[in-house]
């Protein structure tokens, strides 16, 4: 299970809404807890560092910006729990692009955006031998 704030929530659907058509990203902060759940306490926006011809289906998170995202967390003292990215008029499911670019033990949350409108956040976590995604339950709290 993944928690967060109705406020990071906010973030994250605004963050979509501002990007549409194209596909926003950005990094989970927070803590893991003793059952091994993850508590969403900040995002990290990051700008979408795709080609521009591409940002609508695909983003991309350089080196240096994930540099950067780990060295706020250390900052901060907390973990980095994984990403978010928008699907713009696509589901929030997963895309094969997704699943090749993901690393096992992140988050993953995806919210759809439906013309412009922010709709279904999921989270998702690929298994150890990143051959499949598992959807996770989303708290809101």
């Amino acid at each position: 299970m993944i928690e967060l704030s109705h406020e990071t929530e906010l973030q994250i659907r605004e963050e979509g809404e501002a990007t549409y058509p194209n596909e926003c990203c950005g990094v989970l902060f927070g803590h893991f807890t003793a059952s091994g759940d993850a508590k969403v306490t900040a995002i990290l926006p990051i700008e979408n560092a795709r080609e521009a011809e591409a940002q609508y289906n695909r983003f991309v998170i350089t080196a240096d910006d994930s540099l950067r995202a780990e060295r706020a967390a250390q900052k901060l003292g907390v973990d980095v729990l994984g990403f978010y990215h928008s699907h713009p008029d696509h589901p929030a499911i997963p895309s094969e692009y997704d699943r090749q670019h993901a690393l096992p033990f992140y988050a993953y949350i995806i919210v759809a955006v439906a013309n412009g409108q922010a709709r279904e956040l999921t989270s998702w976590r690929l298994s150890n031998d990143r051959k499949l995604f598992t959807q996770e339950e989303v708290q809101v709290v």
